[in-house]
C-alpha cells in the first residue's frame, strides 16, 4: 500500500501493483525468447555467409540477456504476490530487483543497437534470419518496464451539461402518439436555446409513452441550484405530475455538493426544518416556477378534479421530497414519490412528518440513499480499517473480482484477519490518524458508532417511508441465466444508516435498473408489500 521509495522519492505506486504488469512483460519476454530459439535453431547452419558470425553471436547473446531478463521480471512478480496490503515486509528487497532490472536496459539497449547496424551493413546472409534480428529490434523499441514509475496525474470525467432551455407548450399543440424523431417543431411552441432538434422532448415523448397536448410545461433550464423539471397530465391516474430531473449535468453536480445545512423555509408545524442547502435551493426553484408563473393554476384549471403527484430520481427525488412538502400547506392532498432520494436530505423530524404523503423506492444495496457527510467519513473509517486488517495480497482480491464481474457467484470474499487482533493497530495506516483527526474530531480507529457530526453538517435522513426492493438470488452475467426476481418490503431509516459496499451499489442506482426491477415486481403476483408498521399512517403507493 505505501509508496515505493526509489532514487530517493516516493512514487505513486505500491510494491505489491506489479503482479499483473510482470506477468504480461513476462508473456511477452518468454515468446520473444522462444521466438528467437526457434530462429536461431531452425537456421544456425545458414550462417556460414559473410557476417553470419556476427549475427550467430548476436542471437545468442540476445537470448542470455532475454533469458536474464526473464529471470528479473519472475523475481518480481514473485516478491510482489507476497505480504498483504498493508504489510509490505516480505517485499522489502523489491527495490533492488528494480534497481536490477532498470540497470537490463542498458545492455538490451547497446545489443539491440548493434544489431541494427550490423545488419545495416548489408550481411548477405539468409534473408530470414536477417528479417528475425530486425522484428526483435522493432520488438525490443516497444518493450517497456512494467513499472511506469511516474506520479499520478487526475483523471477527469467529462459530463454532459444540457443548455438552458424553458418551453411552454400550448394546449392545443398535439401530434399522433408514436416514437418521435429529432426534428425542430418550432411551428408547435416557442423554442429559447438548446434543443433545437427536439431530441430531448422527443425522447420524453417516447419514455412517457405521453401525448403533446398532456404536457404542461417543460423546462429544460440547467444551472447551479435550478433543475429542469416538466408538468404533464396523467389522464389514466387522473393526476397533475411534476417531474424533476436528477444529475446529468455539472452543476447539478455542484447542486448535490452544497451539502451544508439550511432552515427550510416551509408552512408546518415541524420545528427542526434543517435540510440540504443545494437541494432545498433547487426546489425552491421549481416552486417559485410552479407558482408565480401560474403553471401550476394552468394545469388545475384544465383538470381541476385530478390530484397532484410529485416525483424525481436521485437529486430530482430529493427536490421532490422538498417540493411537496412546500406545496403541500396549498395542495393537501399531494403526493410524492422519491425514487432512490439521497439519505442526507432533511432533519429527523422532517422525515416523521413526510411519512403521510411521501414513499421512497430503494433498489438493493443504492449508495445514493445511503450517501450523506456523516457516512462518507464513517465509510472512509472503515476502509482503512479493512485495509489494515486485510490478510490477503491484493492481486488474489482483484482477481476474485474480476471472476465475480465475468462468472457471478458469491461476491463475498473474508479479507479480515481472525480472532481478536482487530481493534488494536501498533501504527496507523499511512498517517491517516493525523488525517481524520484534523477533520473528524470524533474519529476513533477502532469505534464501530457512527461520527459525531458537526453543525455544519447534523445528521440528515431520507424522506417519507421507504419500499426497499432486493434481488432474490443471484443474477447471470452476459444474460446467460434466468432473469432476475425481486422482493419489496417496507423498511426503516435506520436500515440505510451505512454506506454498504458492493458490486452492484452504483448500478442499483441507475433509472433503467430500478424500472427494470419495478416491472419485475409488478408482474410477479407473489411479490407482495408487508403491513405498514403501528403507529404509522398508510400511504397510497397505487
Amino acid at each position: 500500500m505505501p509508496g515505493m521509495v526509489l532514487f530517493g522519492r516516493r512514487w505513486a505506486i505500491a510494491s505489491d501493483d506489479l503482479v499483473f504488469p510482470g506477468f504480461f512483460e513476462l508473456v511477452v519476454r518468454v515468446l520473444w525468447w522462444i521466438g528467437i530459439l526457434t530462429l536461431y535453431l531452425m537456421h544456425r547452419g545458414k550462417l556460414d555467409c559473410a557476417g553470419g558470425a556476427l549475427l550467430s553471436s548476436y542471437l545468442i547473446v540476445l537470448m542470455i540477456l532475454l533469458a536474464v531478463v526473464i529471470c528479473t521480471v519472475s523475481a518480481i512478480m514473485c516478491v510482489s504476490m507476497r505480504g498483504t496490503i498493508c504489510n509490505p515486509g516480505p517485499r522489502k528487497s523489491m527495490s533492488k530487483l528494480l534497481y536490477i532490472r532498470l540497470a537490463l536496459f542498458f545492455p538490451e539497449m547497446v545489443w539491440a543497437s548493434l544489431g541494427a547496424a550490423w545488419v545495416a551493413d548489408g550481411v548477405q546472409c539468409d534473408r530470414t534470419v536477417v528479417n528475425g534480428i530486425i522484428a526483435t529490434v522493432v520488438v525490443r523499441t516497444q518493450i517497456w518496464c512494467p513499472v511506469t514509475l511516474r506520479r499520478a496525474s487526475p483523471c477527469f470525467i467529462s459530463n454532459r451539461t444540457i443548455s438552458g432551455t424553458t418551453r411552454s407548450l400550448p394546449r392545443w399543440s398535439a401530434t399522433p402518439q408514436g416514437a418521435p424523431s429529432c426534428r425542430s417543431r418550432t411551428t408547435d411552441y416557442d423554442l429559447v436555446g438548446g434543443d433545437q432538434l427536439n431530441c430531448h422532448f422527443g425522447s420524453i415523448l417516447h419514455t412517457t409513452g405521453l401525448q403533446y397536448r398532456d404536457f404542461i410545461h417543460v423546462s429544460f433550464h440547467d444551472k447551479v441550484y435550478e433543475l429542469p423539471f416538466i408538468v404533464a397530465l396523467d389522464h389514466r391516474k387522473e393526476s397533475v405530475v411534476v417531474a424533476v430531473r436528477g444529475t446529468m449535468s455539472l452543476q447539478d453536480v455542484l447542486t448535490d455538493l452544497s451539502a451544508e445545512s439550511e432552515v427550510l423555509d416551509v408552512e408546518c408545524e415541524v420545528q427542526d426544518r434543517l435540510a440540504h442547502k443545494g437541494i432545498s435551493q433547487a426546489a425552491r426553484y421549481v416552486y417559485r416556477r410552479l407558482i408565480n408563473d401560474g403553471i401550476l393554476s394552468q394545469a388545475f384549471s384544465i383538470a381541476p378534479e385530478y390530484r397532484l403527484v410529485i416525483v424525481g430520481h436521485s437529486l430530482g427525488g430529493g427536490a421532490a421530497a422538498l417540493l411537496a412538502t412546500m406545496l403541500r400547506a396549498a395542495y393537501p392532498q399531494v403526493r410524492c414519490y422519491a425514487f432512490s432520494p439521497p439519505r442526507g436530505l432533511w432533519s429527523k423530524a422532517l422525515h416523521e412528518y413526510s411519512q403521510s404523503f411521501i414513499v421512497s423506492l430503494v433498489l438493493g444495496k443504492d449508495v445514493i440513499p445511503r450517501l450523506s457527510v456523516t457516512n462518507l467519513e464513517d465509510l472512509k473509517r472503515r476502509i482503512l480499517r479493512v485495509v489494515a486488517h486485510c490478510n490477503k495480497p491484493k492481486y488474489k482480491i482483484l482477481l476474485h473480482g474480476l471472476w465475480y464481474e465475468l462468472f457471478g457467484g458469491n461476491p463475498n470474499f473474508p479479507t479480515e484477519l481472525d480472532g481478536g487482533d482487530q481493534e488494536v493497530l501498533t501504527q496507523p495506516l499511512l498517517g491517516e490518524q493525523s488525517l481524520l483527526t484534523r477533520w473528524s474530531p470524533a474519529y476513533s480507529f477502532s469505534s464501530d458508532s457512527p461520527l459525531d457530526s458537526s453543525p455544519k453538517y447534523p445528521p440528515l435522513y431520507p424522506p417519507g417511508r421507504i419500499i426497499h426492493l432486493q434481488e432474490e438470488g443471484a443474477s447471470g452475467r452476459f444474460g446467460c441465466c434466468s432473469a432476475a426476481q425481486y422482493s419489496a418490503k417496507w423498511s426503516h431509516e435506520a436500515e440505510f444508516s451505512k454506506i454498504l459496499i458492493g458490486p452492484k451499489m452504483l448500478t442499483d442506482h441507475m433509472p433503467d435498473i430500478l424500472m427494470r426491477a419495478l416491472d419485475s415486481l409488478v408482474s410477479d403476483r407473489a411479490a407482495c408489500v408487508s403491513c405498514p408498521a403501528q403507529g404509522v399512517s398508510g400511504v397510497d403507493v397505487a
